[in-house]
């Protein structure tokens, strides 16, 4: 077993790397919501962020990750809970193990 990120999971973590940075994270779920504002003196809550889409993030036996999407989404429910103290519409709530930081 390697004890290294695959491939697969280090892009997908670069690409949602760049889709926040780039502001267009969950498109369309946080259209309209500034979440840099939110976000730029608290980079503990960035982290949080980027914790959820890891902690739903699954991967193959080949390192490839199955649902890249649904991470990035379950991220951007996070990003719209912090901001607006709401749910997206019809998006579920968020589990502790989502949100956990090991």
């Amino acid at each position: 077993m390697s004890s290294q990120l695959s491939h697969g999971a280090s892009v997908a973590i670069r690409r949602f790397a760049g889709w926040v940075a780039r502001g267009s994270v969950g498109h369309p779920v946080l259209d309209g919501i500034d979440y840099w504002d939110e976000l730029k003196d608290s980079p503990s809550q960035m982290e949080i962020c980027f914790a959820v889409f890891v902690n739903v993030l699954e991967l193959d036996d080949q390192g490839l990750p199955i649902n890249e999407k649904y991470a990035e989404r379950r991220a951007a429910t996070w990003l719209y809970l912090y901001c607006t103290g709401e749910l997206p519409p019809g998006e579920p709530g968020l589990e502790p193990w989502e949100c956990a930081l090991y």
